[in-house]
């Protein structure tokens, strides 16, 4: 079992900026490649970005290419979603999510754990 706990979501202007944080507790952190999905009201659950186990690779939803940027400290059991030129579009919750198995995929089936969530909500 992997426990994961979501941080650092909040009100924030169009433009601004925010880090969400993901600690994780439980089995080896570094066994696990980790993503970022977010779940605005009425919508399907979406990918978000996600990294591999070292985190030397990423990949991004063409959402938040050059906006978001995906990173993990294994040392510390957290990944990291900095967003920077944030949009009202992306007001959601955001859920950060564990696998073990193919770190490419994009839909939330392909993962084993998930948080509880963090809000994020961009004024405009």
């Amino acid at each position: 079992q992997v426990q994961l706990v979501e941080s650092g979501g909040g009100l924030v202007q169009a433009g601004g900026s925010l880090r969400l944080s993901c600690a994780a507790s439980g089995r080896t952190f570094s066994a696990y490649a980790m993503g970022w999905f977010r779940q605005a009201p009425g919508k399907e659950r979406e990918f978000v970005a996600a990294t591999n186990w070292s985190g030397g690779s990423t990949h991004y939803a063409d959402s938040v290419k050059g906006r978001f940027t995906i990173s993990r400290d294994n040392a510390k059991n957290t990944v990291y979603l900095q967003m920077n030129s944030l949009k009202p579009e992306d007001t959601a919750l955001y859920y950060c999510a564990a696998t073990s198995r193919d770190w490419r995929s994009l839909i939330p089936g392909g993962y084993d754990y998930w948080g509880q969530g963090t809000q994020v909500t961009v004024s405009s």
